[in-house]
């Protein structure tokens, strides 16, 4: 079980927690929604609870919630720009499929 980071995303996570001055690193999750069952939820993650489980790569943490990560184990997070557009992307191997739109996925 693992979720990674790209150097991209690792740098950009690090740089918005050093401004916030908070948080203890990022929470990964999924929410049931759009065409096709599921999308990423993306936050800080300010508290680690009794049952997240807690991924270290690159020096951050990753934080998730234990019935997302059967859904997103061995995702790596990257983190792209493309001209004025800058966003994290996931690279999640139990995709089987994904909408049009690109915003959501079904395992």
């Amino acid at each position: 079980m693992a979720i990674s980071l790209t150097d991209a995303a690792a740098d950009r996570v690090r740089s918005y927690l050093g401004k916030r001055e908070s948080g203890l690193g990022l929470r990964l999750g999924v929410k049931k929604t759009g065409c096709s069952g599921y999308s990423y939820v993306i936050n800080y993650a300010e508290e680690i609870a009794g049952d997240d489980v807690v991924f270290v790569d690159r020096g951050v943490r990753v934080v998730v919630d234990p019935e997302a990560l059967a859904l997103i184990d061995g995702t790596e997070i990257d983190f792209v720009k493309n001209g004025l557009n800058e966003a994290f992307s996931f690279r999640n191997p139990n995709i089987k499929g994904e909408c049009g739109c690109g915003e959501s996925f079904n395992v």
